[in-house]
């Protein structure tokens, strides 16, 4: 039955109720009696209770129905609101869950464009910068070693200086075209590339351990770069936000999943905001339907209780 006739009928009943009891036997005398005005105040809300619980019990799908809507995000896709009620309400909470099916569905689509665009416009500026700016940074090396040996020796102390300064700068350049073309994991794989990933960030005010389990599953290649990406990512954001003295990067196998866990001691999450960075590490999760979870490090940490990103990656289909 369509949601107005069964309002419209829910209304009906508590009106031909109330004229059935002005028809009866209850009178209303001038003045009106205290009995009476008794009679006819609990007789009102009654029919009020009433109404107020066969309209909550028709409508109670369509509360349902708004929650969902306002706390849906297709970041963490899968949850639906029940199909419930009759008529309508059943077909427009049905649609909705259509309609997300879908948005979900183009979001994965257009999302494994972009990351893989990005991954192709980050492998030409690696390339770039190897190719171009590392070789013409050399060259200058070499050039100011051939003209620091003939220069006399106060020239040839500030030339050495100058040799310092460019070969740091050529040192950043290469650590920067490493971060975006990770050649390791293309030449040595997963395990390899989780392992120098560990020691690059790893310094004097950070410990940064690894855990690699030899007995991995075999990986597609798209799973081994997400899994590298967030592994990097989160360490990034450990070094820039969390102000935290060890890490511990982990990687794992299960029955039917690999996962990867990355724990810090520091400072947490608490309540802010979540950013580019990890947004983007959710969207790399959905390319590949793994699950990525954000929360407080297990066992404890600093002030804050650290913070734990464990991202599980299926192994079955």
């Amino acid at each position: 039955m369509p949601l107005f006739w069964r309002i419209f009928l829910l209304n009906a009943v508590v009106f031909v109720i109330a004229t059935a009891l002005l028809l009866g036997p209850v009178t209303v005398s001038t003045p009106v009696l205290f009995t009476e005005a008794a009679i006819l105040t609990v007789g009102l809300v009654a029919m009020l209770v009433a109404n107020a619980l066969l309209l909550r019990i028709g409508l109670a799908p369509l509360q349902r129905l708004a929650r969902a809507m306002t706390t849906a995000d297709l970041l963490r896709p899968g949850a639906r609101p029940a199909v419930g009620g009759h008529g309508e309400v059943a077909e427009l909470i049905t649609t909705f869950n259509t309609m997300l099916d879908r948005l979900e569905a183009e979001r994965a689509t257009s999302t494994a464009r972009v990351l893989t665009a990005q991954e192709s416009e980050r492998h030409r500026i690696a390339q770039e910068l190897h190719d171009e700016v590392g070789q013409t940074l050399t060259a200058v090396l070499l050039d100011l070693k051939h003209v620091a040996d003939q220069a006399s020796d106060p020239v040839r102390e500030q030339l050495r200086q100058v040799q310092e300064t460019t070969r740091a700068g050529l040192d950043e350049i290469r650590r920067i075209a490493r971060r975006l073309r990770p050649g390791v994991l293309e030449e040595l794989g997963l395990t390899s590339a989780l392992k120098s990933l560990a020691g690059e960030f790893g310094g004097p005010s950070l410990s940064v351990r690894h855990r690699v389990a030899p007995d991995l599953p075999p990986l597609s290649e798209n799973a081994e770069l997400v899994l590298y990406r967030v592994a990097q990512e989160s360490l990034t954001n450990t070094v820039r936000h969390a102000g935290a003295a060890h890490v511990t990067l982990t990687l794992e196998r299960s029955p039917d999943a690999v996962e990867l866990r990355v724990c810090d001691d520091g400072r947490g999450i608490g309540g802010a905001p979540e950013g580019a960075g990890i947004q983007g590490m959710r969207e790399r999760a959905l390319l590949i339907g793994a699950d990525l979870a954000l929360g407080p490090a297990r066992g404890g940490g600093t002030e804050g209780g650290g913070t734990e990103v464990r991202l599980t990656v299926p192994t079955r289909p």
